[in-house]
């Protein structure tokens, strides 16, 4: 399994982790925020199991190789390990808190490339304790969430002599930005969404600092203030920092680079004014405060402030675009002769296409479907109209905002689709149609430009046709909707709209879902998880294709359900590309389940992976793949 962790870089609220934690003994004291992304650059690895030990390789940012080192998988030898400090120590101290709480095996770290800075505010002992712990996590499939690595990534590093600051693990979000929130022992994560792409350079300003004075000095002010340059570092941690990282949650939100800038300047000053009088010897910082006034940066440069615990270690720059990046980033090395890092925050990818699987035989509904295909089966839509099933798929995904839909078919039945979105009625029959009809046959023609028309000859699974899309889809997250189910949402937000709002939140893949008793659980694939966001989203710990009851009742239990009730599949998902990679691996090999290639095992694949949000959608799902079904979704479906 690959792996990648990036490291971390606090974009505001540096220091209010730990003045937050003073909470738990003075409530006067104001919470700590801040906002951390990940950078581009971290720790690549490839990770396996091994039966006995815990074995580390890893490689410097200057390709040296290190190691490899091993340890036998024992918590007395990781403790030991782990508290002589260094390098390795980080990943026996996440290993020795792993194997205090769970029964797992050992591990081989394969850590190949490290294009991350070290020891420049960028959290790369961080980001080592979370590979680790996303490593024993997705190999042993521990059903951690993103916040359960982040915990074991935290209590791992203080396993070690190390004392890194409750952010320093938010680079387990990956690349996109988080503002957590400290109140004394607790910690809340926030995941934010950024409409376009937002570019930083990091600059290291080749000088020094002295991280344990700085925050000796700081944390003398806490928990109760003694005099007035105390008060002045707790009001600047406290009220001022919490009203600076507010605003920039919001214009972060909004994709306003300039504003973002602007509350960087702001940031550094308030900082000058109140902290820097608490730790002069370090916080003064001549080379920092030359390279933000440098006067050939101006023009391209929004804002810019220090990095991490502040002083002459690094520095942050918010510029206009990627043009402007790359101005700055010579400056940097041929002017000032210092070393650039460019940091982008990339917009979160819109989803914009839909795939419907519409290539089965529909045995089940046989003999009707020798003479039609069950996607045409005609269904009086909530409109009042009779049209075809995959009209009304496609409207409920066009007017949720797609753009483009794909029709998997067999090659023998595309013009049947193509007949039905791209080809007028014949003249003299368009002539008979009343004029509400013909403005409705042109509104036809013009949802049929969205739609596109691929093939599969071969029947070989879900998978299969899922997979069939790839060329269509490209490198793009795409909703996908079953071609013989219909959905009517309970709100005003269309079902495929409550998938596409999760989506937004996560950045991960989407699946609906549906509260399903027990009795009908082997219909259909479920999941177990556990609830976020107040019980709105399920973070999905595992996928089961069919499950019977007893297999539910013992792995599939899920918080705040009824009795003996599961969270089935409801019949949308939204994925993300590295779906693809994940089926053809299966295909290329001839893993087949029940004689197919199925969809549910690379769903948790990629859940392993990247993490998977569920959510329970408000609204109904109608089956036409029975007769018994499809009797009654034409009674209901147009009450809906």
């Amino acid at each position: 399994m690959h792996l990648f962790v990036p490291g971390r870089i606090c974009l505001f609220g540096e220091h209010t982790d730990w003045a937050g934690s003073y909470r738990r003994i003075n409530g006067e004291l104001e919470k700590g925020y801040t906002i951390i992304t990940g950078t581009n650059q971290g720790l690549h690895a490839n990770v396996k199991p091994h039966p006995t030990k815990l074995i580390i390789k890893t490689t410097l940012g200057d390709g040296t190789p290190v190691g490899p080192y091993e340890l036998p998988m024992d918590r007395d030898a990781l403790l030991a390990e782990a508290q002589k400090g260094g390098f390795f120590s980080y990943a026996a101290g996440v290993a020795y808190q792993v194997l205090t709480h769970y029964r797992v095996r050992g591990l081989e770290i394969d850590n190949y490339q490290t294009d991350l800075p070290i020891k420049k505010g960028l959290s790369s002992s961080a980001a080592a304790c979370v590979l680790v712990a996303r490593a024993f996590n997705r190999i042993y499939d521990l059903k951690m969430t993103v916040r359960g690595e982040m915990e074991f990534a935290y209590l791992g590093e203080v396993t070690t002599p190390s004392r890194c600051g409750r952010m320093d693990q938010g680079c387990a979000y990956g690349n996109r930005p988080v503002m957590m929130v400290f109140d004394g022992d607790r910690i809340d994560v926030v995941e934010l969404t950024v409409p376009r792409d937002l570019h930083f350079v990091i600059v290291d300003l080749g000088a020094g600092k002295d991280t344990k004075e700085i925050l000796n000095h700081l944390n003398h002010c806490y928990p109760f203030a003694e005099n007035e340059i105390q008060r002045g570092v707790q009001r600047y941690l406290g009220p001022i920092s919490a009203r600076i990282t507010a605003d920039a949650v919001v214009a972060i939100q909004e994709g306003d680079a300039a504003r973002v800038g602007a509350l960087m300047r702001d940031a550094q000053a308030e900082f000058d004014r109140y902290c820097t009088p608490a730790c002069p010897s370090q916080l003064t910082a001549p080379v920092l405060h030359q390279v933000l006034a440098h006067p050939a940066l101006q023009p391209h440069v929004l804002g810019g402030k220090g990095v991490g615990s502040q002083g002459d270690g690094t520095a942050q720059f918010i510029v206009k675009d990627a043009a402007s990046q790359d101005k700055v980033v010579e400056i940097l090395e041929h002017g000032l002769k210092l070393k650039g890092l460019k940091l982008v925050i990339q917009a979160g990818r819109r989803v914009r296409k839909a795939l419907v699987p519409a290539a089965g035989f529909g045995t089940r509904l046989f003999p009707a479907t020798k003479a039609m295909k069950k996607e045409l089966f005609p269904i009086m839509g909530r409109d009042g109209r009779m049209k075809p099933v995959i009209l009304a798929i496609v409207e409920e995904a066009v007017h949720s905002g797609i753009e483009e839909v794909g029709i998997i078919t067999q090659t023998a039945d595309k013009e049947l689709f193509e007949d039905f979105f791209c080809a007028p009625p014949p003249i003299e029959n368009f002539n008979k149609l009343p004029r509400e009809s013909q403005d409705y046959s042109r509104y036809l023609l013009d949802i049929g430009k969205r739609v596109s028309f691929l093939t599969q000859d071969a029947q070989e699974g879900f998978g299969h046709a899922v997979y069939c899309g790839r060329q269509w889809v490209k490198e793009e997250p795409f909703l996908l909707m079953l071609g013989d189910h219909l959905y009517a949402s309970d709100t005003d937000r269309s079902c495929v709209g409550q998938l596409l709002d999760v989506y937004e939140k996560t950045g991960q893949s989407v699946v609906g879902l549906k509260v399903t008793p027990a009795s009908e659980v082997r219909n259909f694939g479920c999941v177990a998880g556990i609830w976020q966001n107040g019980g709105e989203i399920l973070n999905i710990t595992e996928f089961a294709e069919k499950p019977d009851a007893d297999y539910a009742r013992n792995n599939l239990i899920v918080d705040g359900l009824p009795e003996d009730h599961f969270l089935s599949v409801f019949g949308i998902y939204i994925l993300k590309p590295r779906v693809f990679p994940l089926i053809e691996e299966h295909i290329r090999h001839n893993i087949r389940e029940r004689g197919e290639f199925q969809l549910t095992s690379c769903l948790d694949e990629l859940r392993k992976e990247d993490g998977f949000a569920g959510v329970v959608v408000k609204g109904r799902r109608f089956d036409i793949g029975l007769p018994d079904a499809y009797r009654q979704t034409m009674i209901d479906f147009r009450l809906a």
